[in-house]
């Protein structure tokens, strides 16, 4: 198990469940460090102090608010730690919501959160078994890296897991990044409907990160003094140029589609017909109405000559 991050306890109702709380994921990211071009010596970041132009060690550095461009105010760990905060040490559940109704966009990191003893597994496991058969994902707050944030609590594989979630005033509103309206027929919105459903897939667990592999055999190359990778071919799109926006959909789904038989997949998209000036479905439902129409002309002038004969039977 990876090193616990922080430890408290779920505090759920009356029910406290004592937990560990450790990373969900893993960083596999390449890292650099910067270094002297001329004799490859490290260049490292030094802690100086403003005003005596020394460097700091740790353990003299700490924390200060700014009032104002000449005023600080010392908080010490000390001082935060002894905050009248409820959710100091707990992960206090707020409420209980679908988790349709949770914005992905507030969503940040993950964590498991691990029993702590074995006194924590009776409480641990009913509140995982109440989340799944609620269907119900659960809100809280915490108290983490000295500040309070909300968080949003799921089961995972027999696991509960903490999403740290940001606060409302946090998410920026997009309305001044909408483009403006434009002209889009009903052919171009189904062409990319029929792309969505041709590049569609169950599982996405075979996705690769190719540009840290792609470094990593640089790396290896110029350690080995081993002649370098080829540069990746790849046509370049020319920034700005206005294509045809049709053309483009329908060669998006013919290369999706092969893509999916070279797998062994079956594409669920139709052959596409060259564009037309009118929308398919603005031409099929006048069709359909005026079809109807003469149905129901025939029917009563039917009706009509019927009762014509009837009376000049009569007379």
């Amino acid at each position: 198990m990876p090193r616990p991050l922080w430890t408290g306890a779920i505090s759920f109702g009356l029910v406290t469940i004592p937990i560990k709380v450790v990373s969900a994921t893993e960083d596999h990211s390449i890292r650099f460090h910067q270094v002297h071009l001329e004799d490859m010596g490290r260049v490292r970041t030094r802690k100086v102090c403003s005003i005596d132009d020394e460097v700091v060690p740790q353990e003299e550095i700490g924390k200060g608010y700014e009032l104002s461009k000449d005023e600080l105010v010392p908080v010490t760990d000390e001082e935060l730690d002894e905050m009248p905060l409820p959710t100091a040490k707990a992960i206090e559940i707020v409420a209980f919501v679908d988790a349709g109704t949770i914005d992905p966009i507030r969503i940040s990191d993950s964590y498991y959160l691990a029993i702590d003893g074995q006194v924590a597994a009776k409480p641990y496991t009913l509140l995982r078994k109440a989340l799944e058969r609620s269907d119900k994902v659960a809100v809280a707050k915490f108290a983490w890296h000295s500040r309070e944030r909300l968080g949003l609590l799921r089961v995972r594989e027999d696991a509960i897991v903490l999403h740290a979630m940001r606060w409302s005033d946090e998410i920026r509103s997009p309305e001044s990044l909408k483009p403006k309206d434009v002209d889009l027929d009903e052919e171009e919105i189904e062409r990319a409907v029929q792309l969505t459903d041709t590049m569609a897939l169950d599982d996405i667990s075979g996705f690769r990160d190719e540009y840290r592999d792609a470094l990593g055999e640089l790396i290896e190359a110029k350690a080995e003094g081993a002649e370098l990778p080829e540069p990746a071919g790849g046509e370049e799109r020319e920034a700005g140029k206005v294509v045809d926006l049709m053309a483009a959909l329908n060669a998006s789904v013919k290369a999706a589609r092969e893509s999916r038989d070279e797998h062994g997949q079956d594409a669920t998209v139709h052959t596409m017909q060259p564009r037309k000036k009118t929308a398919v479905k603005k031409e099929a439902a006048p069709a359909k109405k005026t079809t109807a129409a003469k149905k129901r002309t025939a029917k009563k002038t039917t009706t009509k000559k019927s009762a014509a004969a009837r009376k000049r039977s009569a007379s």
